[in-house]
Order: structure tokens, then C-alpha cells, then sequence
């Protein structure tokens, strides 16, 4: 699948840019936060839960809270997911090799909001995830300003946070939170209608 970078998707790179580095941890609206949220994971928002918080949440009203993983589809698929989780990409990896992050760069997904939009509507509670809660603060962010309200940031994602410990033989691996580590249900399965993705 090609995704062409436009000035739409410039847009996009900027706005996460401006959100992520100008964002306050509560900056009132929403609930105070109860968890010590890294910088990185805050949102103008300021609605936060651990992984087996928001599984809590989702089974006591199915019907009404949401969860929105915005992984790449690589991820949802070969990493796998909450079996209720809708997969719309924040952004889609690229065979490029960025020199200055090491790694493979990634293109925005420039039709993130409207297909959010075609899925949810603005009053939905909506709980949204990625690997470890980065890149569900930068699209809270963006969803917020585009009329959503009632947005969770699921802080320590589908992978978690990685072991810190010099000690440990997980040092480095993303093996101290988030839903798989916690134990909670997960699955490889594909819906291919709960993947929203942008049409060729």
C-alpha cells in the first residue's frame, strides 16, 4: 500500500510536534490524574489508566466505552491486540532508514481523524492505546481538538514500559506493564472490519 506525503501529512507532522511539546498533564478539563504521567504519555485532556484499568472499564459497559488502538497495522496484526481494540493508525511505518533516529521513519496517517470519525462520535468514551502510551497522547491531542471529549490515555499500552534494571535479563525489553503484560485477553485474530484504513 503507497502513502503519498502531501501537505496534508506536513500538517499533521507539525501538529503532533506543537501538541506534544506545548501539552500540560491536566490543563483543565478532565479528571485529575491519579498515575505519575511522563511527559511524553500527557494530554490536554488529562483521563488516564493503566492497561488493566481501562479492561475494567471496557467490561463494565461494552456497549459504550471504546478502545482505539492507533498502532500501525503491522503492529495490531504480528504483535496482536485487545480482541475488542478497532485498529485506525496514527501513522504507518516506511522502508526509509532515518540516520538521525536510527531507525526505520514513519509517515502520518493524514486521514487519522476522519476515519475516527467515521467510527466514533465525538461523545463516545473512547480509550485509546499504542505500544506504551506515546502515540495515544499525541492522538488524544489531535482528537481533542477536533471535537472528542471523553478520551483515556492507556498509559502503558499493548507492550508496556521497559525494564530499567541493569540487573534484570529483561533489561531493555518492554516487559513491566501494559495489557499483554498484565495478563489481560489479547489475541493474533483479524477482524479486518475493525481496521480502518486509508483506501489505496
Amino acid at each position: 500500500m503507497a502513502h503519498t506525503y502531501n501537505s496534508t501529512s506536513a500538517k499533521l507532522i507539525l501538529s503532533l510536534v506543537l501538541i506534544t511539546s506545548l501539552t500540560p498533564a491536566n490543563s483543565g478539563y478532565g479528571q485529575e490524574a491519579k498515575h505519575e504521567i511522563p511527559k511524553g504519555k500527557q494530554t490536554v485532556v488529562g483521563l488516564y489508566l493503566t492497561a488493566k484499568e481501562a479492561y475494567e472499564k471496557w467490561q463494565a459497559d461494552p456497549e459504550k466505552v471504546k478502545v482505539l488502538d492507533v498502532r500501525t497495522p503491522e503492529e495490531y496484526i504480528f504483535i496482536g491486540h485487545a480482541e475488542m481494540a478497532w485498529n485506525i493508525p496514527l501513522a504507518f511505518q516506511t522502508y526509509e532508514w532515518d540516520e538521525s533516529k536510527e531507525h526505520y521513519s514513519i509517515e502520518p496517517n493524514a486521514e487519522f481523524v476522519d476515519l475516527v470519525k467515521d467510527q466514533f462520535g465525538p461523545e463516545d468514551t473512547i480509550m485509546v492505546t499504542c505500544r506504551s502510551g506515546g502515540r495515544s497522547a499525541m492522538a488524544i491531542n489531535i482528537l481533542a481538538k477536533n471535537g472528542f471529549k471523553n478520551l483515556y490515555n492507556i498509559i502503558d499500552g499493548m507492550e508496556g514500559d521497559t525494564v530499567k534494571d541493569p540487573e534484570s535479563l529483561y533489561k531493555g525489553k518492554r516487559m513491566k506493564n501494559g495489557w499483554k503484560n498484565s495478563g489481560l485477553p489479547w489475541t493474533y485474530e483479524i477482524n479486518p472490519n475493525k481496521m480502518k484504513l486509508p483506501e489505496e
